[in-house]
């Protein structure tokens, strides 16, 4: 709109209200008095009108300042984002390091771990037949306990000693059988 339509409109809404009487004159001119109330009133609302552009430019300072300092805000709040993922990244780093290391001491593990499996196994299967070839061994001396006293009778008993190795050998398919 421009300021003439506006004035125009401001002066038809202060007629409208009261403030300025609507007493022209049959000829279309307004008397002196009319005059000076309406200058009066238009004064006054043009007054009203620069207070309110006033106001408007003050409350546009203090947004713009409130937003300055948003502006500030935010970019503090992104620095310190930025710092505190600075901060957990190397955390990240490291948690990823040791998982990786966890990881791969698991791969080395297994094998080893099957290949103890097997290593026990074999442990078990020679101390098994240890133990059977241990029990076989005291047998052994055991029957060859026996057989030492006949051979040593034999050999003391002089006129059998032509018979004697073949007693013997008969003693020892008698012992072994």
């Amino acid at each position: 709109m421009t300021q003439t339509h506006r004035q125009s409109e401001q002066l038809q809404t202060l007629m409208q209200s009261g403030q300025i009487s609507g007493s022209l004159s049959f000829s279309g001119t307004m008397t002196k008095e009319d005059e000076e109330m309406s200058k009066s009133a238009l004064s006054t609302f043009r007054a009203k009108e620069e207070e309110i552009e006033k106001k408007k430019l003050e409350v546009r300072e203090r947004v713009q300042l409130q937003l300055g300092r948003i502006e500030e805000e935010t970019k503090r709040l992104a620095n310190i984002r930025e710092e505190l993922d600075a901060l957990s990244d190397p955390m990240k780093k490291e948690v990823s390091l040791v998982r990786k290391k966890i990881d791969a001491v698991n791969k080395e593990l297994k094998p080893l771990g099957q290949t103890c499996q097997k290593k026990e196994k074999e442990y078990k299967d020679a101390l098994d037949t240890f133990n059977e070839k241990n029990k076989e061994k005291v047998q052994l001396i055991n029957r060859l306990m026996e057989l030492i006293p006949v051979f040593l009778l034999l050999l003391i008993l002089p006129d059998f000693a032509d018979s004697s190795w073949s007693l013997l050998l008969m003693l020892l398919e008698m012992l072994c059988c």
